[in-house]
């Protein structure tokens, strides 16, 4: 099956030489939209676990938790490169000087490369030159994840961000400054989004120099205030057939070069009311990959920019 889109392992590959695998590290922290610092409650979608159901507990030193995913992960994929990926709630929530232990504890062989997951509001320039220095004394390559999830303003308030476009494009700007790479995240089955903000979010990212995206499905957590608006009838969830068609325009929309870290997620079962309408993650991905090759679809051919000619066959 040929792949239509730039998907990160072949980045990781161009770039490493071989396979690279994240190993998540989980920290006690919040998020300023859950603390009162910019509102309460938190995103509607977002569970207690803040996005990270697979992590280890973070009672857990951050070197422990890489040493113990290290050894699961790359003897189960046969990995000898990582990237430890701070994932769940707000990363950079915090003073400057937890910040700088955290990343320390990263300085191993075995890791080529830091993400930290983190909110637009959230990003300042005394981590980010922290970061420089880091990066250059350590050979690491950083990757900021920040969450865009869509560019209509109306649906971030619906979704609690407390941070809106605008915040987004101010920390784009500014991690760029440092050469750092920024991966976002994008939800391409918002109900209250349509297929023209779907372009709308692809063409804003194409202006930012973000490098990298991660397409998500729009899941309702147990016990969230999505699930609340579900059962009340505000909203009605996109078929699976719309999430498929949203996620093919917005590649076809996408920069090229751009790389996608995946075309849907997962949530585990016990904790999610709905996911992915009771579809395997795979099979719709596969579907996604099998409408583009049929119609001679690939990544970036509504872009306006020449096709990038790393796109390959799997």
């Amino acid at each position: 099956m040929n792949n239509p889109y730039y998907s990160i392992s072949q980045y990781y590959k161009d770039t490493y030489g071989q396979k690279v695998y994240k190993l998540p590290v989980k920290l006690s922290l919040t998020c300023p939209n859950r603390d009162g610092a910019t509102c309460y409650g938190g995103c509607i979608f977002c569970g207690e676990s803040g996005g990270s159901f697979e992590n280890l507990p973070s009672y857990m030193t951050v070197d422990e938790q890489l040493e113990k995913n290290k050894d699961y992960i790359g003897s189960r994929y046969k990995a000898k490169k990582f990237i430890a990926y701070f994932q769940n709630f707000t990363n950079t929530y915090m003073s400057l000087e937890e910040f700088k232990q955290v990343i320390s504890a990263c300085d191993k062989d075995y890791i080529v490369a830091v993400s930290i997951s983190t909110r637009s509001d959230c990003i300042t320039e005394d981590k980010l030159i922290f970061l420089e220095e880091w990066s250059m004394e350590t050979d690491k390559d950083i990757v900021f994840e920040l969450g865009l999830q869509t560019s209509n303003y109306r649906t971030l308030e619906i979704l609690n961000r407390g941070e809106d476009l605008a915040d987004f494009i101010y920390a784009c700007n500014l991690i760029n400054r440092y050469n750092f790479r920024i991966c976002t995240h994008v939800i391409l089955s918002l109900p209250w989004d349509d297929i023209k903000d779907i372009r709308q979010t692809a063409r804003i990212i194409n202006a930012l120099n973000i490098k990298e995206v991660k397409i998500h499905s729009l899941f309702i957590i147990k016990d969230t205030k999505l699930y609340q608006m579900y059962e009340n009838n505000e909203f009605e969830m996109p078929s699976k057939n719309d999430y498929e068609v949203n996620v093919i325009e917005f590649l076809r929309t996408i920069n090229p070069d751009i790389a996608i870290q995946r075309l849907v997620g997962r949530a585990p079962q016990e904790e999610t009311y709905f996911c992915n309408r009771d579809t395997s993650w795979w099979l719709i991905r596969d579907e996604i990959i099998e409408t583009m090759n049929k119609n001679g679809y690939i990544q970036g051919d509504k872009s306006g920019r020449i096709i990038f000619d790393k796109i390959k066959g799997v």
